[in-house]
């Protein structure tokens, strides 16, 4: 049994990191680069693609092994009533917060882009994805003060 938990819990961090340095990179380095109108509109709608697909799937994942890890880490009353049980809970509303603000971001700049814009649809869609990259900031925080 210890070998599927650090498999599950090595999953979960490896794709936890990677969703949310994704989504860092997307609002720091493509997004800037959007705005300025430095890309075209059809890489720039792949990449955004990409990103809602890899976000989809990452929280899918996500999803899974969390739940595997607090299912077997924690009791209901140790996750509502312990700084650690809170911790988890507040990591699951900011990875629900995460995925929304990637998919409205999509929204957002999907209108844009099918008339070949580039400029107008990163700006509309900059707002959720600035906001997203803080939610994943804080969700590496929060991961972090879990490994306390």
């Amino acid at each position: 049994m210890a070998l599927i938990d650090t498999v599950i819990a090595t999953l979960h961090l490896v794709v936890g990191g990677l969703w949310t340095g994704s989504v860092l990179f997307f609002a720091l380095a493509v997004l800037p680069t959007a705005r300025a109108g430095n890309i075209r509109a059809a890489a720039f709608e792949s990449v955004v693609s990409r990103l809602t697909m890899w976000s989809r799937g990452a929280s899918l994942v996500m999803f899974a092994t969390g739940g595997h890890l607090a299912g077997t880490r924690y009791t209901v009353d140790s996750l509502f009533g312990s700084g650690r049980g809170h911790l988890v809970l507040g990591m699951l509303a900011l990875w629900f917060v995460l995925t929304g603000l990637v998919e409205v971001g999509r929204a957002r700049a999907k209108d844009g882009l099918a008339e070949k814009k580039v400029r107008t649809p990163a700006e509309k869609a900059a707002p959720f994805y600035l906001g997203a990259a803080l939610v994943a900031v804080l969700l590496l925080v929060d991961a972090g003060l879990l490994l306390n």
